[in-house]
């Protein structure tokens, strides 16, 4: 009778695989021997002429050392280039357990490492990089060497884009439209179905876009009897109103924590720089940096792995459900909308902000489940766009930062003066007279424009220790310019209202700079003070440019994931 054993070997080189299948092959006995590139050889026999014991006796004097039985547990490490994101690994992980030789697997994409317990035939590295070829992921039995030429080559190109999109944004933010891509928790409504577009678009969606792909098939055979195409849609579509609905309400709930904590200026700004630095974290994980691969953030692996195991979603209704719990698996984007939510202080304000969210991530999901092309179908274009988004969360990171800085009074880059800052001189400030406002009643009599691209002049010059009455004229405010705040000069804030003229009145003490902003701290002016007593004497423009410029100390505003900053309606 034929019998079929495996047997692992150690010590097989490439060059001594043909030789020792073939020397194998003559053994009485052996009807077949094929031996695979990871030393593990199947032998056909027949055992009424030999037997499984001669046989590897047989392979030991040929000089070869077997590696215990075939039946026992086995552990490798598998090394992989091409994961970029948490949902690959889930994905290598979901389809190693398919083999049913593989016990266990544990993917790693700080390391580029995938560690499998077996029992049997181990799957080579080479079938394995056929299996993952559409997404391009290659294993390897050995630490890569080095870096390839094209990594680098992506590396600067995104590099270059962001470069571009970064630029865009500036320009955006210079002539005040960067509300159309900016977030906050007093940002319109609809600008949080744009975000949500953005990132159902990036690759932050990419594990939720998996799931969806990994359950399509499983979904589709639920109705296979079904010649419906709505009933076959249907699943997707339930996918979708459970994160919708789970949305809203968790988003209500954030809200409601929110309004309860009553949180202070203050304690928002510094919210804010906690998660831009939590940003900048992800930011250069995202690019390839170095060590920040391995601190991975994300939700413990056994609950990422069960939400996205469809096993346990197997009945009609459960796609609902599994939407629902797609909340928890944030990412950058997800995290931001969250995060505003919850500094929104309404439970109505968050429950719309993160139903809308979820509302804009809805069309690119759907166009997942629904088309026949996985999501990992353009890997290089999802590791590049991955880059990309990573340099965007970087530069967003440190607008943040920087913005909050000056609201908590510690000054910007802005504020640097040729490396500089804070160096104050004894200089006092002064002016030509022809410079300052008109003295009217006993007030100097201030006058400025403001519109959503800014404010005009935004370079104004007062008299020290005479009361100053400020008229701004709101000629088109954005969220962004509608309240004007100076700490160091007046307290509270002068809240404006389109075709309406705001007053403010207060007396500057001290000669120097000071910032103004709006509320937010992304649209700035500055007011010099000048001595009055010196008013009258001319001065060069130079003298006053070293004096320190006084943080407008606005009250903060927040940059969401990869897609944009914002200043929010004044309260």
């Amino acid at each position: 009778m034929i019998q079929k054993i495996e047997i692992q070997l150690n010590g097989v080189s490439q060059k001594d695989r043909n030789r020792l299948e073939t020397e194998i092959d003559v053994l009485a006995g052996v009807a077949d021997a094929n031996m695979d590139e990871n030393g593990r050889i199947l032998i056909e026999f027949e055992d009424s002429e030999t037997s499984q014991k001669r046989i590897e006796q047989s392979i030991e004097k040929m000089g070869y050392k077997l590696n215990g039985d075939a039946s026992e547990i086995r552990e490798h490490t598998y090394f992989v280039e091409g994961i970029h994101c948490s949902a690959c690994e889930i994905l290598i992980e979901k389809r190693l357990l398919n083999f049913k030789e593989v016990k266990s697997v544990d993917a790693n994409i700080g390391s580029g490492e995938v560690f499998i317990k077996y029992q049997g035939r181990r799957p080579s590295a080479k079938k394995l990089s056929e299996i993952f070829k559409e997404e391009k992921y290659i294993f390897s039995d050995e630490p890569f060497s080095s870096i390839k030429n094209e990594v680098k080559g992506g590396f600067w190109q995104s590099f270059a884009i962001a470069g571009i999109l970064i630029a865009g944004f500036l320009m955006l933010n210079k002539f005040g439209l960067s509300g159309l891509v900016n977030i906050s928790s007093s940002s319109s409504l609809p600008t949080f179905f744009i975000f949500g577009i953005l990132a159902g678009l990036s690759s932050c969606a990419a594990l939720v876009g998996g799931i969806v792909l990994s359950m399509s098939k499983q979904w589709l055979e639920i109705y296979s009897d079904s010649h419906s195409t709505l009933q076959k849609l249907s699943p997707h579509l339930m996918f979708n109103i459970g994160r919708l609905i789970s949305y809203a309400v968790l988003g209500g709930a954030l809200g409601a924590i929110g309004s309860q904590l009553k949180l202070s200026a203050t304690f928002g700004s510094f919210l804010i720089i906690a998660v831009s630095l939590l940003m900048l974290m992800l930011g250069l994980q995202m690019i390839g940096a170095g060590k920040f691969k391995r601190l991975q953030l994300a939700m413990p692996k056994f609950v990422s792995r069960y939400i996205a195991d469809e096993k346990k979603f197997k009945g009609k209704y459960m796609p609902f459900v599994m939407g629902a719990l797609t909340f928890f698996l944030p990412c950058g984007f997800t995290i931001s909308a969250q995060g505003i939510a919850l500094l929104s202080g309404s439970p109505i304000q968050g429950a719309l902000i993160m139903f809308l969210f979820a509302l804009g991530t809805a069309p690119a999901l759907l166009v997942i489940g629904l088309s026949s092309i996985k999501f990992s179908s353009h890997p290089n274009m999802a590791a590049k766009f991955a880059k990309i988004a990573g340099f965007l969360v970087l530069f967003f990171a440190l607008f943040n930062i920087n913005n909050q800085l000056n609201v908590l009074g510690y000054g910007g880059v802005g504020d640097l003066n040729l490396f500089r800052a804070g160096v104050k001189t004894n200089i006092s400030s002064s002016a030509d007279e022809s410079d300052l406002p008109q003295i009217i009643n006993g007030k100097q009599i201030l006058k400025m424009s403001a519109s959503s691209s800014g404010y005009n002049p935004k370079y104004l010059k007062v008299r020290a220790g005479i009361p100053v009455r400020w008229e701004i004229t709101d000629k088109g405010t954005s969220g962004c310019t509608n309240a004007i705040i100076s700490r160091s000069l007046f307290s509270g804030q002068i809240p404006l209202t389109p075709g309406q003229v705001s007053v403010k009145e207060f007396t500057p003490k001290s000669p120097g700079k000071y910032k103004f902003s709006c509320w937010m701290g992304m649209v700035s002016g500055i007011i010099e003070v000048v001595d009055s007593d010196q008013a009258g004497f001319q001065v060069k423009p130079a003298a006053a440019a070293n004096d320190e410029v006084f943080p407008s100390g606005a009250k903060g505003c927040g940059c969401g994931g990869g897609s944009g900053s914002s200043c929010g309606t004044a309260n």
